[in-house]
């Protein structure tokens, strides 16, 4: 049977795909509790969720498109951009190692994905970028922090390829921005060929809900609305998006734990000799050499983390997601002792 989505690996901790490890806000539990029996027999309406999010990242409301998951909001923009246009020549341009709806949804789109390695220290190649870029070039997806390395692009670096792909949509992938680095936001009003893409499930704990919001100016923003479904965010994802954004308190203060995380996680790594990137997201990515065993290593203690030695640019590496304290300590605890039961052989 082919399975869709992610094969669940069992009881255990999870740190395998970047998920808030403490969950939601308690005020997302409350809000979905309030719903009625009409308010799930009824479509919903997304006016006050759009204007609600507009205030929240300061842009006007019009720029703003909420999408199931930002992997549709990113799906829409290549469909919108490449397939809507009947540019049959597109490329795109997917710096690597990269999130995986970034060349699928080239493909969708019916076009090419142009794959730009990253420099040896895995940092962002933005030379290698604009050397890419050609007059088929119509779309560039840059992730910040990157999925997996964590690694930041610099603001100057998005201005640049944007103002040297005037022909092309940048989507700038934002989705673990609120743990370290600072948004392209801001800058939005001077880029009308740039979108940024922000979600709701890694932070605010709302991975099970698939809300993702697409930002950007009309003339960037319009031909993905064209071909967005119009009832593509359901009644209760939207009541616990709105409680989620009223609870100030609690994205700081879970931001704060994932910080001390990452923290810890290159403080166990330097004492067993493991290699590791400084991260500017929810989860670092470790270097130790054959995967598989370890991994395994690992779930036989029930901590499952991501092998992302199959990734060209990443071989030899897992991924481990840094949220909450305690659950960081038990990772930590189980890394200590397959190193050193691999010591021992």
């Amino acid at each position: 049977m082919v399975i869709q989505g992610y094969v669940d690996p069992g009881a255990g901790l999870r740190l395998h795909l970047n998920e808030n490890t403490g969950g939601c806000s308690p005020r997302v539990i409350e809000a979905i509790g309030r719903l009625t029996p009409t308010d799930i027999s009824t479509y919903p309406s997304y006016a006050s969720l759009v204007v609600a999010c507009a205030k929240h990242f300061d842009v006007d409301p019009d720029w703003v498109l909420l999408t199931n998951g930002l992997d549709e909001g990113i799906l829409m923009a290549a469909i919108g951009h490449i397939s809507r246009q009947r540019i049959h020549d597109a490329e795109t341009i997917v710096p690597t190692p990269a999130f995986d709806p970034y060349p699928n949804s080239t493909a969708a789109a019916g076009a090419t994905s142009v794959r730009v390695p990253p420099n040896a220290d895995l940092s962002f190649p933005t030379e290698g970028i604009l050397k890419a870029i050609t007059p088929r070039t119509r779309m560039v997806f840059l992730n910040t922090p990157n999925n997996p390395t964590g690694q930041l692009i610099a603001l100057d670096d998005i201005a640049r390829i944007a103002g040297a792909a005037p022909q092309a949509i940048v989507l700038v992938d934002e989705a673990y921005i609120e743990f370290g680095g600072v948004t392209f936001l801001p800058r939005l009003a001077n880029h009308p060929n740039v979108l940024v893409g922000r979600t709701f499930s890694k932070a605010y704990g709302l991975a099970g809900m698939r809300v993702g919001i697409v930002i950007g100016q009309p003339p960037a923003l319009d031909p993905v609305r064209a071909v967005t479904l119009p009832f593509n965010i359901n009644v209760i994802a939207m009541a616990a998006v709105s409680a989620a954004l009223e609870d100030v308190e609690f994205l700081p203060r879970y931001a704060a734990q994932v910080h001390d995380s990452r923290e810890r996680l290159y403080a166990a790594c330097r004492r067993l000799g493991l290699g590791y990137w400084d991260s500017a997201a929810n989860y670092v990515l470790v270097r130790v050499g054959d995967t598989a065993p370890f991994v395994a290593a690992l779930a036989a203690q029930k901590i499952h983390v991501r092998d992302r030695s199959n990734d060209p640019a990443t071989p030899g590496c897992i991924r481990i997601t840094a949220g909450v304290i305690e659950h960081t300590d038990r990772a930590i605890q189980a890394l200590e002792s397959v190193v050193a039961g691999r010591q021992r052989r």
